[in-house]
This record gives C-alpha cells, structure tokens and sequence, in this order.
C-alpha cells in the first residue's frame, strides 16, 4: 500500500492521474464491505442495490466464501494456467453442467470473453458440420447487450457504443426483442448462431416470453443455427432460478455466464452441449488466465449456496416483495415496474443519473440501465428489511 488508502482526495487525485478516463465515478471512495453495505473512507455507509454490477451475490465478507480463499491461498496455487490439470476447475465445471442442460464448459474471465468465445464456437460448429462457407451469420435483438470486446460489441446493438469503433464484425443481424415475425424474417440457411438474453441486463431488465424463447428454438432447430443464452447477468440466482430460461422449459445449445459465478472474483464460463463441444479441437480457444484453483474455489462456494432450494426461495420471495413494495411508489415520474427474482427496474419519465446521485446522499449505491431505468440488481442476501429501507428513500429522492 502506498499511503493513500484513507485519504479521499488522494485517492481521487491519483486515479485522475494515473488511470483512463473511461468511468465517471462519485466523489468518494470505498474501502470495505460486510453483508449488504460498503464503506468510504471517510466513514460513510451505503446500502449496496449495485452489488458490482450484479456481481457479489454473496455479499461482502462472506465467511464461506472468505474460508475457501484462504484455504486454496495457503496451497501455494492462485494460477498455473490451463497446461495442467487442477481439481478446482473440474468440481466447478462438473457442478455447472449437473445444474443444467449442457455438457461441457469452457472456462475464461469475463462476459465478454464467453460471448466471444460462443461466437467463435458457432462458426466453428457450422464449418465442422459441413456447412456452406457462408453460414456465418449471428442473429441477434434489440436491447441487447453482450461485451464491449469487438465481436461481443457487434451483436450490442447500440450507435453509442458502436459507432466509435467502427468497422466491427460482419455478419450481424438486428432483430426486435419479443418480436418472433421480426426473427422470422432474419434468421435463415445463413444463420449459424442466435443470441439473446433471457432478460435483458443492459438494455433495461425486460424479460423475454417463454414463447419468444421457445420459437427462436424452433427456428434454430430449422436452419440448423446454434441458440445462445447469454445469462452474463441474469444467471446463477438471479432470477430466483439458477439459471434464468429455467422459469420455461426452452434449452439453449450454448450459455454464456460470468458476473456472479466467483463472487467478486473474474470469471467466465461457456456452457454447451456435446455436439458443440465435440466441434472443438485443441488449440481451437484458449485463455492464460481461465480456470485458476483461487477463483474456482471460490465459485465452487458461490455455487454450493446459490443452487441450493432455499436460497433461491429466498431470492424469489424478496424479489416479489420489491416489485410489490416499488409498485406502492406514486410519484408522477414513474412510467413502470418490472422484473424477475432480484433483477428489477424502476423506468422514470425523467433522467435516472439525478437520483443516483441524491442515493448516495441518502447512503445508497444505485445504478441505471439505460438514460431513464433504474436498475436493483443487490446481493442476493437482501432482506426485506433493506426493501423497507430503499422504499422509504426512493419516496424521498424521487419527489425531489
């Protein structure tokens, strides 16, 4: 450490100095958490409804999931890289697939890392199926988002994040989300790959119908293109289901997953079945980083709660309990409620960035999704007692 770790303005400072300015970040700095809250350095406490992005399932200074950092610390083993066998990476990989529909796992360190790696999947599936050379095309909605690298950035639609690196991949097409006709139209013998979230992180918590996801099966399933679920955010537990396309009973080829899965730690899986798996050969994907004892273990932790009955019982209940509680909210600016488990949106007439930052006067972290959305995406051990709490402040801020 070097001398800064209390101090708020060194802090803040130094980061303008040292570090691109890609994020506009508040005026203070945080130096620790427990449970649900965070702490500044200068004492201040917050209720915590951003948990990194949806990222810190568990908390903060979980004792499980500290004691199993620890004991694969005192190994000696935080990376060996993927040349060799670990046990951690197995267990992980072996309870993933026992929780869903997929067979195999890759294993890399980001979202958007597993969606290029699932692009890169579908093509190589396409080629090895014998198909023509021009089935490369990638289908994708609306609303979407799937990662900032160039291959994930060209199926997120969005000119804004877009338009300064153009020209990025080819071979996209742009559906409507919940709009079957508008994929009907899109998708054909030159589709290798479909991809969709089966609710919306991003582009403003909207969930998909069972019926939208159970017809971009059919049409994959007919053109002989892969169906890809990105659950980067809205998976393991978020939803109150392990993983989100649970709630229906529509099965993707491939998943994509990461935010949640290590607890705080950098993680990305790729989940698929044989058939996608069986395309691959060695030296077809790879990643330094992907798999280490350190981070496994602590998904490992993460995914002995999350999957378990009770908890995500827990994450269903308190889930309703916001949407009911946001919907007593009457202020003029609200134009919806929606959401499923605890991924929820409050959609404003009005700009969200304003009551984001009266939050953090009122000791709360909350985030957008999109200009006008705010987005509840908490640790997944939120009480009632916290809702309580978020309901009592927002009845302040927003009539401000």
């Amino acid at each position: 450490m070097i001398g800064i770790e209390t101090d708020t303005a060194a802090i803040i400072a130094r980061e303008g100095q040292y570090i691109a300015q890609t994020y506009k970040r508040p005026p203070f700095a945080l130096v620790r958490g427990a449970g649900v809250h965070v702490y500044d350095a200068d004492g201040g406490r917050y209720t915590d409804w951003v948990a990194g992005i949806a990222v810190n399932a568990l908390g903060y200074a979980d004792p499980a999931l500290d004691e199993a950092l620890r004991a694969q610390l005192d190994t000696g083993l935080i990376h060996v890289s993927n040349l060799y066998h670990t046990a951690p990476h197995v267990l992980v990989a072996e309870k993933l697939v026992g929780g869903c529909f997929a067979d195999r796992v890759f294993f890399c360190n980001s979202g958007a890392e597993a969606n290029e790696g699932a692009i890169k999947f579908a093509r190589k599936f396409a080629r090895s199926a014998g198909a023509p050379a021009t089935k490369t095309d990638i289908v994708t909605f609306t609303g979407g988002f799937h990662g900032r690298t160039i291959g994930a950035l060209s199926v997120t639609p969005k000119a804004a994040y877009q338009a300064p690196f153009a020209p990025l991949m080819a071979g996209v097409k742009v559906a409507e989300f919940n709009d079957i006709e508008s994929a009907r139209a899109l998708i054909d013998g030159d589709t290798c790959a479909v991809i969709v979230e089966p609710v919306q992180g991003e582009g403003g918590i909207h969930p998909a119908t069972a019926e939208f996801l159970a017809a971009l099966r059919d049409l994959c399933d007919q053109y002989g293109a892969l169906l890809i679920f990105d659950e980067v955010q809205c998976g393991v537990g978020r939803t109150g289901h392990l993983w989100a396309h649970q709630s229906g009973t529509t099965t993707p080829d491939i998943m994509t997953t990461a935010k949640p899965l290590a607890g705080g730690l950098p993680v990305g899986a790729i989940l698929c079945t044989s058939a996608v798996a069986d395309a691959l050969a060695p030296g077809d994907h790879g990643s330094t980083f992907a798999g280490s004892p350190l981070v496994m273990s602590a998904a490992l932790t993460v995914l002995d709660r999350v999957a378990a009955d009770d908890f995500l019982a827990h994450v269903r209940a308190v889930g309703a309990y916001l949407l009911e509680r946001l919907a007593t909210l009457t202020h003029d600016c609200i134009v919806d409620v929606r959401g499923r488990g605890l991924m929820v949106a409050l959609e404003l007439n009005k700009p969200a960035a304003p009551i984001i930052e009266r939050g953090y006067e009122h000791g709360l972290l909350l985030v957008n999704a999109g200009a006008n959305v705010l987005r509840f995406v908490p640790p997944l051990i939120v009480e009632r007692a916290h809702v309580d709490q978020l309901i009592d402040t927002l009845q302040i801020i927003l009539g401000d």
